[in-house]
C-alpha cells in the first residue's frame, strides 16, 4: 500500500476510484461508503485547497454515478497510547483543526451530488487517542462515524495493554455509541460484546471477502443477529468486488464455523438469501445515513416509493443459474450460485449505469486506470 501511496498523484486518485466504484455498480453495488483516507501531497503537506482528494474522489463518484457517503479518516498515530506515526503514514496524519478544515471541505465537494453525504471515520482506537476521539465525534454533526475495530487478534492484544479492556469493550463503555455508529469488522467481539453492540443500535460494517482474504477470523454474526443486531457488507481491501459473494462469503464462514447449514436464514424454512439481502440493505442504509436524513427511510426498507432513490439491480433471466427459479429462489441462486455473473442492468437514482453487465463508462476508465497504475509501476 505505502509504495502506491508514495507515488499516487490527484489525478491517479480520481482515475483508480473511478473504476472501483463502476466495478461495484457492476457487482451489484448502488451506494459506497468512503473510507477516505489520503488527504495530503506527496510530502505530507496539506494542499492548498484542503478538499483536493476530497473532490477527486466526489468526481470519481459523479463519474461512475454511484452514491457517494464520504467518510474523511482522523489519522494521528502510528499505535495505541498516541505513539508518533511512521514517515510513511504522512499524507494520512492530521491534528483535530487540519482534519475540521478537510470536513469542511469535503461537505462542499459532494454538495452538487444529489443524496450525498458526508460523516466521520475515526480510523481505529490505535490511530486516536482518548481525547482525540473526543474532539472529533462532535464534528460529524449528527451524521454517521465508521471506526475500524477488533479486526485483528492483534489489536485485541494491544488494546488490552494499553487499557487494560478490549476494544469493543472500550469503546462502548467510553463513547455513546448509537445508531450512527458503524463498527467496521468487529470480528473478534465476546459474548457481552456482542450484547452491547446489538442493544447500542449500532450497524457492524462486514467485509467478508477481505477478512477471509486477510484472515482475520469469523465474525459471530448468527449471536448478533439473534440478538437483534444490524450489519451491512462492503468491500475492504477490494480484493473482489460482489456484492453476492460477500453475502455468500459471510454465511459459510458461519457454517464452517458452527458446522451447520442455512446458518443465518433466522428461521426453519425461510430462504437464507431473502434474510441475508434484507439484512444488509437495511443494516448497509443505516450505516450510510443518519437516522434523520432524508430519505434515508425508503433507502433502509428497500421500498420502491415516493421520495426514494431509484437505485434497482436486475438479474440476467437467461442464465443458467436463475433457470426455472421463482420468488426467493432467485435471491438465493443469485447469492449462492451465480454472483455477479448474472447481474445485468443496474440504475442508480433512476440513472442506467450497468447494461449487460457492464458499467456504461468502462472502457474509458479502465483506460484512464491502466494508464494510471503503469506510473504507479514505473
Amino acid at each position: 500500500m505505502y509504495r502506491f501511496v508514495e507515488k499516487l498523484d490527484p489525478e491517479g486518485v480520481e482515475a483508480i476510484t473511478a473504476l472501483v466504484y463502476a466495478e461495484m455498480l457492476e457487482g451489484g453495488f448502488t451506494h459506497v461508503g468512503e473510507f477516505h483516507y489520503l488527504h495530503h501531497d506527496l510530502g505530507g503537506n496539506p494542499y492548498a485547497n484542503s478538499g483536493e482528494l476530497a473532490e477527486r474522489v466526489a468526481a470519481a463518484a459523479e463519474l461512475a454515478g454511484i452514491g457517494l457517503t464520504l467518510l474523511p479518516v482522523f489519522y494521528a498515530h502510528s499505535a495505541f497510547g498516541g505513539k508518533e506515526p511512521s514517515p510513511r503514514q504522512r499524507r494520512f496524519i492530521n491534528d483535530v483543526d487540519g482534519f475540521a478544515r478537510i470536513l469542511e471541505a469535503s461537505r462542499a465537494a459532494v454538495r452538487r451530488l444529489p443524496g450525498a453525504t458526508v460523516g466521520i471515520a475515526p480510523h481505529s482506537l490505535r490511530a486516536v487517542t482518548p481525547e482525540e476521539l473526543a474532539a472529533i465525534v462532535p464534528l460529524a454533526r449528527g451524521e454517521v462515524i465508521h471506526i475500524h475495530i477488533a479486526e485483528q487478534t492483534k489489536e485485541v492484544e494491544d488494546c488490552i495493554a494499553w487499557s487494560g479492556q478490549r476494544p469493543i469493550e472500550w469503546l462502548l463503555q467510553n463513547q455513546a455509541v448509537d445508531e450512527r455508529w458503524c463498527l467496521v469488522h468487529a470480528t473478534h467481539a465476546t459474548e457481552t460484546e456482542v450484547l452491547g453492540m446489538a442493544a447500542s443500535g449500532a450497524v457492524v460494517g462486514l467485509c467478508p471477502i477481505t477478512e477471509a482474504n486477510l484472515g482475520d477470523g469469523i465474525f459471530p454474526a448468527a449471536a448478533f443477529l439473534a440478538r437483534g443486531g444490524r450489519f451491512g457488507v462492503g468491500s475492504d481491501s477490494n480484493v473482489l468486488l460482489d456484492a453476492a459473494e460477500e453475502l455468500r462469503s459471510l454465511e459459510y464462514s458461519q457454517r464452517l464455523a458452527q458446522r451447520a447449514r442455512n446458518v443465518l436464514a433466522g428461521m426453519e424454512g425461510r430462504s437464507t438469501g431473502r434474510s441475508l439481502f434484507e439484512s444488509a440493505l437495511s443494516g448497509g442504509a443505516r450505516a450510510l445515513h443518519s437516522v434523520q436524513g432524508s430519505g434515508a427511510q425508503g433507502v433502509q426498507t428497500g421500498a420502491l416509493k415516493v421520495g426514494s432513490s431509484a437505485d434497482i439491480v436486475s438479474l440476467n433471466v437467461e442464465h443458467a443459474a436463475l433457470a426455472e427459479r421463482r420468488e426467493d429462489q432467485i435471491l438465493d441462486s443469485w447469492i449462492f450460485a451465480a454472483g455477479r455473473a448474472v447481474v445485468d442492468c443496474v440504475w442508480r437514482a433512476g440513472a442506467k449505469v450497468v447494461i449487460n453487465g457492464r458499467h456504461y463508462q468502462r472502457d474509458t476508465l479502465l483506460t484512464r486506470y491502466r494508464r494510471t497504475l503503469k506510473g504507479l509501476l514505473a
